[in-house]
């Protein structure tokens, strides 16, 4: 557990220096928008994964490869310059961490929430807005929510704002009732 906890003290560290390097330079939304990008790359592709995570692959290596996908994806000049710094000071394994802690810098400047809801199925328009107006209600802020969906659940929601997590899904209900069986 230390070692997650350094990568994501690193990986705050350079959210922090990226996200008031674009602050200063008002590029915030552009940079956001890049590490979104980014974001979505690592969920969708192992190799991309594997190119980051393994020590098998040498700093410039690294750098070559998220250079090649911010020239791809014609990332902003800050984001591109970014990335090359973090593969070359051998950070390349924090970029998730990365990219967390820079989208909940730029969500606290922008005065919202950033929540992250989990369903079943997908919520259909209707119950997306009844989730954000709730979420407003209880937190006072406007929320920016990420849906996901995971079947494994079974049913019911699970919405994580920060640190805290609301779980009334049905699979933690019938884990709870299990336990409560297995006490009996």
């Amino acid at each position: 557990m230390a070692d997650d906890s350094k990568a994501s003290n690193v990986g705050e560290r350079y959210a922090q220096a990226l996200f008031d390097l674009a602050n200063d330079e008002k590029t915030v939304a552009a940079v956001e928008a890049d590490l979104k990008s980014l974001k979505t790359a690592l969920a969708e592709s192992r190799e991309l994964k594997l190119l980051l995570a393994s020590p098998a692959f040498s700093a410039e290596d690294k750098a070559k490869g998220l250079a090649g996908i911010a020239a791809q994806a014609g990332f902003h000049a800050t984001t591109r310059k970014f990335l090359g710094l973090l593969a070359a000071n051998g950070r390349a394994s924090a970029l998730a961490s990365v990219i967390t802690g820079f989208e909940a810098l730029s969500a606290a400047a922008r005065g919202v929430v950033a929540a992250k809801v989990t369903t079943a199925v997908p919520l259909t328009a209707a119950q997306g807005k009844g989730v954000a107006a709730a979420l407003r209600q209880a937190l006072g802020k406007d929320p920016e929510i990420e849906t996901r969906v995971d079947p494994s659940i079974l049913g019911g929601i699970k919405v994580q704002v920060g640190s805290r997590l609301f779980d009334a899904s049905l699979r933690s209900k019938l884990d709870s009732l299990k336990f409560a069986l297995k006490r009996a």
